[in-house]
């Protein structure tokens, strides 16, 4: 028999930057444990990839085109999700980008600064604030995660901007958790290690990282967006009811060694 507080049946979970990845891996999992989904993202191609994927689950399924830099569309965005759904019980705020330039700290170009942080921090404050702001009122307690990651904690030469961001976040959720814990609602962080995605995959597969970066992980491999599906079905179901405010590395071990 299954582990009870793992059953997702009834919920709704929504995943930002859920059609590709890691928020897939966590979408997918969580609508084979049970939940209903609702992913949002930009790019019309691969929200119909997705959908298609998950509505195999048999699980209702919402797709949504959301910039969640936008204030205004992370707000059109979630009454939709609402008003189709029915509520939202956990929120995977997992959109982001990276920087583009690659340049040194002392040649970074401003637009790019302000970009990488309007949709990694203030884009995961939009969402989680209109997700923590439906759960109280609701009054049914709740589930808010963040994908921050592993350059929060590491130096990230050339990518301040980005680890500037996790940072963040993983502060905010800390306050958050602390602050909403009296209306049962949990606040989390989880921090990747070297994930193939869309964002991640052409430097990856480069020979720089093949050989220099790759034997630093102890599972010997890249992670794979599926690698998120168990921490996301725990965040988002009753087993996670008391755990707050924590960061979570899934990195095949990289940052240990």
């Amino acid at each position: 028999m299954a582990y009870k507080p793992f059953d997702l049946t009834g919920k709704v979970v929504l995943v930002t930057g859920g059609n590709g990845g890691i928020g897939l891996g966590m979408a997918q999992a969580c609508a084979e444990a049970g939940a209903d989904v609702c992913i949002w993202g930009n790019n019309p191609k691969k929200n119909e990839e997705a959908t298609a994927q998950l509505k195999a689950t048999g699980r209702k399924v919402l797709t949504l085109q959301c910039n969640v830099a936008d204030e205004a569309e992370v707000a059109r965005g979630f009454a939709e999700t609402v008003k189709t759904l029915g509520k939202v019980d956990a929120c995977f705020a997992n959109a982001g980008v990276s920087g583009s330039s690659g340049k040194p700290f002392t040649e970074f170009d401003t637009a790019d600064w302000h970009r990488v942080i309007g949709v990694n921090l203030h884009g995961a404050m939009y969402t989680l604030r209109a997700a923590a702001k439906h759960m109280v009122e609701r009054g049914q307690g709740g589930r808010l995660a963040v994908t921050a990651s592993t350059a929060a904690i590491m130096g990230a030469p050339r990518g301040e901007h980005y680890a500037a961001t996790k940072g963040g976040v993983i502060a905010m959720m800390k306050g958050l958790a602390v602050e909403l814990a009296r209306y049962k609602i949990t606040a989390n962080s989880i921090l990747p290690g070297w994930i193939v995605t869309d964002m991640t995959e052409r430097r990856i597969h480069g020979d720089a990282f093949m050989t220099k970066v790759l034997p630093r992980v102890p599972a010997r491999r890249w992670g794979e967006g599926g690698d998120f599906g168990g921490i996301a079905v725990y965040l988002a179901s009753d087993a996670s009811a008391y755990h707050t405010g924590d960061s979570f590395v899934i990195d095949g071990g990289y940052t240990l060694f």
